[in-house]
């Protein structure tokens, strides 16, 4: 019962924090003016193929349009998750009390995810690229992952895709190379995502807390797994194509890019701690962790 009362009072918190400091983005970004192509679409930096020798080789023009291609990709991925998100924490709330503070802030959390997936939409559209989908294994994983997850394996993975995101959005939405309406849907991103990610931590505790060994350690797997499917999505293969670069050789060099690789596992520096707090970086789970240059 003291669990109960701690959860509804940390869901109160949040309730009152959102009634503070949340945004319409269909109010709060620039659509209206046309894309200025002398930006890039995310700090250069955190480019894919950032510090390669074909880097070194373009030019400034496709630089930035490589940038815009991959942050509309990682957009598009962000869409993606946050769909099976909502499956996920409908599922968890589905016959709990609605009068819970902690049921209305899931579904708090639920219109949050909503408004996202319409804003990374229209920022995507207004960057001048398609609309990215992850590769059909991908999608079918996640359409089994969003059906049989459930508890800290739920939430533990919705922290994981955000953690990453969280990261490198704070970054883009700082750098003033960065085009205007992009740094606006990054910082409306991380602050309503702050919320989820403490809900999503003190949810996996919870879950964990009444998790047998055998259950905690198939659920550090299935995270993993997880895990691996959503970081190794984030950019579509096409996006070197779309920004008129050799699809091939970007592949090759974007796959053995070590400047990429630490920027993933520094970004994700505090997530291993916390899974690693809370027993769920088993061996292997790792495996695929290091797989995803995450760890």
């Amino acid at each position: 019962m003291g669990n109960r009362t701690s959860d509804d009072g940390m869901a109160r918190r949040l309730l009152d924090s959102s009634a503070q400091l949340s945004y319409d983005p269909l109010t709060e970004v620039d659509w209206d003016t046309p894309l200025d192509t002398d930006f890039h679409g995310a700090s250069p930096e955190w480019s894919t193929l950032y510090g390669t020798a074909y880097w070194n080789e373009l030019t400034d023009a496709q630089r930035k349009a490589l940038t815009r291609q991959e942050a509309a990709s990682v957009a598009c991925t962000g869409i993606w998750f946050e769909m099976i998100l909502q499956q996920m924490v409908l599922r968890d709330i589905y016959a709990k009390d609605p009068t819970d503070d902690t049921v209305q802030w899931a579904l708090t959390e639920i219109a949050d995810e909503c408004r996202h997936s319409i804003m990374f939409a229209r920022g995507a559209k207004k960057l001048g690229a398609p609309a990215y989908r992850p590769h059909r294994v991908a999608l079918e994983l996640g359409r089994l992952f969003k059906t049989v997850a459930f508890g800290e394996a739920a939430y533990a993975a919705i922290l994981v895709a955000e953690e990453v995101l969280d990261v490198m959005q704070r970054d883009w939405m700082r750098d003033e190379r960065v085009v205007p309406f992009v740094r606006t849907i990054n910082n409306i991103h991380v602050v309503e995502e702050s919320r989820h990610m403490k809900f999503a931590r003190e949810e996996t505790r919870r879950h964990l807390a009444r998790a047998g060994r055998l259950r905690r350690r198939v659920h550090a797997l299935l995270i993993a797994v997880a895990a691996y499917v959503i970081v190794t999505s984030m950019v579509n293969r096409k996006v070197y194509a779309n920004a008129g670069l050799d699809e091939a050789r970007a592949l090759r060099e974007a796959k053995a890019n070590e400047h990429h690789k630490s920027m993933m596992r520094a970004s994700c520096s505090g997530l291993m701690e916390f899974l690693a707090s809370v027993g769920l970086l088993t061996g292997p789970a790792l495996h695929f962790y290091k797989r995803a240059h995450l760890v």
